[in-house]
């Protein structure tokens, strides 16, 4: 068999990773504050990298709590505020492990369509003006996952607008926002909610993540929002492992507050941004029937191929594994539909290896029709 290509997990490559920064940090962690990194500490996490969270998101600290990875940080606060039959909205397609969360907890899952500049806003009005009323409405506001795609500044205000209206909590899924490589940044909805005069956010909790800028290894992550809902989710994290890794966090904490870490993270965004101008090209060349987003940044491009012409991404994704490449199919990312479609993460392919992965893509797209 050829040398595997894969396109299916979103994270980096070693080579992209500053290993021995993370060294360094990790011997001042131990060096600067033993106690503090091998005792158990509390739920609220490692109180040096709260702070150092709260200061960049301009909070007081009671409004976050640090988790082992956002993903815990979702299931936490799926858990304080999605019940049983509770309407929940998330974008058209949406990351498979949120649709599989709200699932197993009996919400009753909406899916708006995903737009060029974010989620269709006509559409969730109109499902609102409908007479839906969801608890929560999941969003990734970044360089979406599966996407691609990042939510415009007039989208931002205008999903705000609706959550006031309408009564439910936006939910900022934001892992991504660090790894923009092009294009100007955009304010949070976070820092949008909050009244004026005011650090507390009205309608959204908001979800972020070092797994995307320090290494997917460290496993830390973190919620920023109101400090009633911080405390009750807090319970709940004590209730579940007493403290979250204190090593990981204080590891964290001596990378990123590190005259280092600035030129780690650019090396991140450029090696990003030429793998993703890469796929783009060959996808061009190789797949010209596809339709994408070309992403301004983070780690995933999806696919689309023209619909009614037979494709299946089952047959697709089997046909390129049979080739050396792994992908993911669209049926993953929604709760129907997608045949037509996958999503490539380029985070973990060297430039050099995208092309000939898409040609081979492409074989696979035409042998599974065949």
């Amino acid at each position: 068999m050829a040398d595997s290509i894969s396109f299916s997990r979103g994270a980096p490559s070693a080579d992209i990773v500053d290993v021995e920064g993370l060294k360094q940090a990790a011997v001042r962690a131990f060096e600067n504050d033993p106690a503090g990194v091998t005792g158990y500490g509390t739920a609220i996490g490692y109180v040096p990298l709260r702070r150092l969270i709260a200061d960049k998101h301009g909070v007081p600290e009671d409004h976050v709590l640090v988790t082992n990875g956002s993903m815990q940080a979702d299931a936490f606060l799926f858990d304080e505020v999605v019940g049983k039959g509770d309407a929940v909205v998330t974008e058209r397609p949406t990351y498979d492990r949120t649709l599989l969360g709200l699932r197993e907890r009996g919400a009753d899952v909406h899916l708006v369509g995903l737009q060029e500049d974010g989620i269709d806003i006509d559409e969730l009005r109109g499902l609102l003006e409908g007479g839906l009323r969801p608890t929560l409405a999941h969003v990734i506001p970044n360089f979406q996952n599966p996407g691609g795609s990042t939510l415009s500044l007039e989208k931002r205000r205008a999903l705000l607008a609706l959550a006031e209206q309408y009564g439910f909590l936006i939910f900022e899924d934001d892992p991504y926002v660090d790894v923009r490589f092009t294009g100007e940044s955009l304010p949070r909805m976070l820092e949008l909610d909050a009244p004026e005069g005011s650090t507390t956010p009205k309608n959204v909790v908001y979800a972020c993540s070092f797994s995307k800028t320090v290494c997917p290894g460290v496993r830390v992550g973190y919620l920023v929002g109101n400090p009633e809902l911080i405390a009750k989710i807090q319970r709940r994290a004590t209730n579940t492992y007493i403290s979250p890794s204190q090593v990981s966090q204080a590891i964290v904490y001596e990378f990123v507050s590190s005259d280092r870490f600035p030129a780690a993270l650019q090396n991140v965004k450029d090696a990003l941004a030429e793998r993703a101008g890469t796929l783009g090209t060959a996808l061009r060349e190789h797949l010209p029937e596809a339709t994408f987003v070309q992403p301004e940044g983070g780690y995933f491009l999806w696919v689309s191929l023209p619909e009614g012409k037979g494709h299946d991404c089952a047959k697709i994704a089997k046909e390129a594994a049979d080739r050396g490449v792994q992908i993911v199919k669209g049926t993953d990312f929604l709760i129907e539909g997608g045949e037509n479609a996958f999503r490539l993460a380029y985070s973990a392919v060297k430039a050099e290896q995208i092309d000939e992965g898409v040609r081979r893509l492409a074989e696979a797209v035409h042998a599974a029709k065949g």
